[in-house]
């Protein structure tokens, strides 16, 4: 019997085209491509990373938000 191999995959598989990452897991295309001939301890340490990575796409997807709705007439 194969051990399941762990995964921060969430099935939300779309890269954000400025950072490169996946908005639904955080990974980049290299890493979700290479996953599985990861050992646990590589994929344990790219996992430990992903909080900050998504938490950093996303304040600078709301940072540009604001300032395209800058100079919008409301």
């Amino acid at each position: 019997m194969t051990a399941a191999i762990s995964t921060p995959c969430v099935k939300i598989c779309v890269v954000d085209p400025v950072s490169a990452l996946c908005i639904g897991c955080g990974r980049t295309i290299d890493e979700i491509a290479g996953w599985g001939g990861m050992s646990e301890a590589q994929r344990l340490a790219v996992m430990a990373a992903l909080d900050s990575r998504l938490v950093s796409m996303r304040a600078r997807g709301a940072r540009a938000g604001r300032a395209g709705r800058r100079g919008r007439a409301g």
